[in-house]
């Protein structure tokens, strides 16, 4: 029988730092939205495009915040990230981070295995990130950022739709307006947030586009894909 479904599937959602956001707030919200359970959130934040003009004061600030986030034992209370799921899908972030770096990406913090048990991987930030490099095409799913840079406004939506993905995405701006008009019209993806970190809501539709999914779970839209309109008809003399 068939029936019908909704697939909240991967994502790689951009961040976009322009040129007038407040860094300092755009650095504490891109920490906390690529180290959301590790980093292992189809919503979390993957993809930092920043540009040029504030790009090296943002990513100042943001090693800074990555590299502060407590790592460590999951069982203390003190511990704010803990290992990953399994050890294959760290060894296979790895790979993804060796892969870019050997193309041509930096390393600004971490990249490297720990040693001691367990599935950790360090909060670890990559720049000059481009077409081409695992970092740019791929999800990372753990706590790996991938910054991008970029010349302007045009240029990181540009990148920001570049991608097979189109779950969430990001407007970091203190124009609230200028932001809300890039969210609404420019960017592909089910949900953008401006000066906010993408989160699900179970009031609000949410779900994916091209190869993040298709239908909505939450709020009314929500309701609607699980209801079967049926027409019932008669003849009039």
């Amino acid at each position: 029988m068939l029936k019908k479904t909704v697939l909240e599937l991967g994502g790689s959602d951009p961040y976009l730092v322009l040129e007038d956001a407040d860094l300092e707030q755009a650095a504490v919200l891109c920490a906390r939205g690529r180290l959301l359970n590790m980093g292992q959130s189809c919503i979390a934040a993957k993809r930092f495009i920043v540009v040029d003009k504030v790009r090296s004061r943002f990513e100042e600030l943001f090693v800074e915040r990555m590299s502060a986030a407590k790592f460590g034992d999951p069982l203390s209370d003190q511990t704010e990230l803990g290992p990953l799921a399994r050890h294959d899908l760290r060894d296979a972030l790895h790979d993804q981070v060796q892969r870019s770096v050997a193309m041509g990406a930096r390393c600004l913090l971490g990249g490297k295995i720990p040693d001691g048990r367990g599935a950790y991987y360090p909060p670890t930030v990559l720049t000059d990130i481009e077409k081409g490099m695992p970092a740019y095409e791929e999800e990372l799913f753990g706590p790996v950022a991938a910054v991008i840079p970029v010349k302007d406004e045009d240029a990181a939506i540009a990148v920001a739709n570049d991608s097979v993905f189109g779950l969430g995405g990001a407007v970091l701006t203190r124009d609230r307006e200028r932001g809300e008009r890039i969210a609404r019209e420019r960017i592909e993806s089910g949900s953008v947030f401006v000066n906010e970190v993408v989160r699900s809501d179970v009031r609000l539709p949410f779900g994916g586009v091209k190869e993040s999914g298709y239908g909505r779970e939450g709020g009314v839209e929500g309701l609607q894909e699980y209801t079967v309109v049926k027409n019932v008809s008669h003849l009039t003399k």
